[in-house]
């Protein structure tokens, strides 16, 4: 994790992504979405932005190759 790096909650990784709530959590479960992290004792998840800024570069990449 980079020191400038930001731990994003859920409503702002489903709007940078543009996926839904769901298909976050199941793309985190099959491991084709970055994982979050706990971000406290209780539920309270976050997922490291600079990982989910490479998450979409690649899609970007992939897109480019075909």
């Amino acid at each position: 994790m980079k020191n400038t790096d930001r731990i994003l909650r859920l409503p702002e990784v489903e709007t940078k992504s543009g996926l839904s709530r769901d298909t976050i959590y199941r793309g985190a479960r099959e491991n084709w979405f970055p994982r979050p992290i706990k971000i406290s004792q209780g539920q309270a998840v976050g997922w490291i932005e600079s990982e989910i800024n490479a998450y979409l570069a690649a899609r970007i990449a992939e897109r480019d190759a075909s």
